[in-house]
């Protein structure tokens, strides 16, 4: 990857927008851009980190007060645009976020607010027809990932050991749960969902497509074509599905989440 990208998921923003139109006047943390998708309209998105955020907390790529109210205006901003259209445009999230930001500022003013403001501008995209795809590249994390990708009708992700999904680090984890960070990893060969592995995360259902990328940091144009026919397919597919999730409970670990719904169904 050269050095001129701000990380890996600014890397796949340039090159999915190559030729396309950039939204101005946003922070510098967010990009939007407007180009195609297998001939249809789509609007890209990432979350890239900026040495020089307002919040420091913020300035690798986390997303926070900043980035979370932006995520919102240019997912709101298509909604709006497409309002009286019958076929709306796709909106593809581009996903590499280390963690949301922590800090005393950002809970003070209510970040708590802004990742909800992000969840339910992407949710809301959904539910008005957009077909809404996160290509997840890089690290997928707590709360940043609530905010910037886990909405979408249709989750990819690159099958390669930097790309992560995680309500939190390894070591927050190890020490909420009172383990080592060893024990941690050895509970996770046996319980898919404390893994951090993009592999074990793939057997929980919620994964559309797993993408091996032969060096995601420094892809060929083959690669950039592979990735532009799983972000295709992951279009037409959503557009078929509508605006429901259910896609995501049919793997075999689901079981239980299929159970637990059909039973508040009988109960209310």
């Amino acid at each position: 990857m050269n050095t001129t990208y701000l990380s890996r998921g600014d890397y796949w923003f340039s090159l999915l927008t190559a030729g396309a139109t950039p939204r101005h006047g946003l922070c510098a943390s967010v990009k939007a851009a407007d180009g195609e998708l297998n001939g249809q309209p789509a609007r890209y998105i990432a979350v890239v980190p900026d040495a020089g955020n307002h919040y420091p907390r913020a300035a690798l790529g986390e997303v926070g007060l900043l980035e979370g109210w932006t995520l919102d205006e240019v997912v709101s901003e298509v909604i709006a645009l497409d309002k009286d259209n019958a076929v709306k445009r796709a909106i593809v999230a581009v996903v590499d976020v280390p963690s949301q930001a922590y800090g005393r500022r950002e809970e003070a003013f209510g970040i708590h607010q802004s990742l909800a403001g992000a969840a339910s501008a992407y949710a809301q995209a959904r539910l008005a027809g957009h077909p809404v795809i996160a290509l997840i590249v890089g690290k997928a994390m707590s709360g940043a990932f609530l905010a910037h990708g886990y909405q979408a009708n249709q989750l990819i992700a690159f099958n390669d050991p930097a790309v992560m999904v995680h309500a939190m680090g390894k070591e927050s984890a190890a020490r909420i749960t009172l383990r080592s960070v060893a024990a941690l990893e050895k509970l996770a060969k046996t319980i898919p969902p404390m893994a951090y592995d993009i592999e074990n995360y793939a057997t929980l259902g919620l994964l559309a497509q797993l993408l091996d990328i032969a060096n995601p940091d420094q892809a060929s144009d083959g690669d950039v074509q592979r990735v532009r026919a799983a972000l295709t397919e992951a279009l037409a597919k959503a557009r078929k599905q509508g605006s429901s999730l259910a896609n995501r409970l049919t793997a075999e670990n689901r079981h239980s989440s299929l159970l637990v719904r059909e039973r508040m169904r009988q109960e209310w």
